[in-house]
C-alpha cells in the first residue's frame, strides 16, 4: 500500500476510499486466538486535551464492540489513556460494556504530550503476561520520535499483536507514526474526522469482530452489516 493517502471520495458501496483501505487490511491480518477464550482487546485512547470531542464519539459507540462479539464467545476490553503529565491509566479487563462506558464517561481529557512509546512498552508487557488479540488506538497526535515508536512498534509486531490506527485529523507526523505501527505490526491504518462517527462505529465494531473470532467472524459480519462490512465480505473473498 502507498505511503500517500488516497483522496477522499465515496465508492461504489458507499464508503470511503480510506475505509475500502482499512477494511483490505483488517481482511488480510491473521488470527490466532486459541478456542475457549474471550477475544482480548487493548484499547488505547489519546486522552490529551484536543481529545475531548472524539472520546465522547468513542464512549458512544464503545458498546458496539461487545454487541457484535457477543455470540463469538464474547470480549474482554481493557482501556489505557494517557493525558496529562506524565499521566497514563490502565483498567482492568472488562466484558461489560456499561462497565467499561462508566469508567469511559468518569474520564476528563487534559492537556499534556503524547506517549504513544509508553503505550507499545505497556502493551508489550501485557500480551507477555497473556496474550491480547488486537490493540485499537485512537489519537490526533505523534509528538516522539517516530524512530522510536517503530522499534517498539516491531517488537509487538514479533508478539502477534495487530494495532488498529484509528487517526482523527490530517497531522503529518501522526500519519507518518501511525502508518508505520499498524505496518510493523501487520494491523491497519484509518483517518477520520468530525463526521466520520458512523464509519468509526462500524470499523470498531469490525475489529472487535476479528478479535474475538477471527476472519471467517469478520466476513460473517460484513455480510450480516452491508455498507463497508459488505464491501469488506467481498475484498475478503480474494484474499
Amino acid at each position: 500500500m502507498s505511503n500517500e493517502r488516497p483522496p477522499i471520495r465515496r465508492g461504489d458501496g458507499g464508503v470511503t476510499a480510506d475505509v475500502q483501505a482499512f477494511l483490505w487490511q483488517v481482511a488480510a491480518v491473521p488470527n490466532a486466538r486459541p478456542a475457549g477464550r474471550r477475544g482480548r482487546l487493548l484499547f488505547g485512547i489519546d486522552a490529551t486535551a484536543s481529545r475531548q470531542p472524539t472520546w465522547d464519539t468513542a464512549c458512544q459507540i464503545q458498546s458496539e464492540m461487545f454487541r457484535e462479539t457477543a455470540g463469538l464467545g464474547g470480549l474482554e476490553v481493557q482501556l489505557v489513556f494517557y493525558r496529562g503529565f506524565h499521566e497514563m491509566k490502565a483498567t482492568s479487563w472488562v466484558a461489560d460494556s456499561n462497565r467499561l462506558a462508566a469508567i469511559m464517561g468518569g474520564v476528563q481529557c487534559r492537556g499534556g504530550q503524547t506517549q504513544m512509546a509508553r503505550l507499545l512498552r505497556y502493551a508489550i508487557a501485557e500480551t507477555k503476561r497473556q496474550r491480547i488479540d488486537a490493540l485499537v488506538f485512537i489519537g490526533d497526535c505523534l509528538e516522539e520520535a517516530v524512530d522510536i515508536v517503530a522499534h517498539l512498534a516491531g517488537e509487538l509486531g514479533l508478539l502477534g499483536v495487530p494495532c488498529f490506527m484509528f487517526h482523527e485529523g490530517a497531522d503529518a507526523t501522526a500519519m507518518l507514526g501511525f502508518r508505520q505501527i499498524a505496518t510493523l505490526t501487520r494491523g491497519a491504518y484509518c483517518r477520520f474526522d468530525a463526521g466520520s462517527a458512523a464509519e468509526l462505529r462500524q470499523l470498531l465494531a469490525a475489529v472487535a469482530v476479528y478479535a474475538a473470532g477471527g476472519r471467517k467472524a469478520l466476513a460473517d459480519f460484513s455480510r450480516r452489516e452491508g455498507g463497508a462490512a459488505l464491501l469488506l465480505a467481498q475484498q475478503m473473498k480474494s484474499t
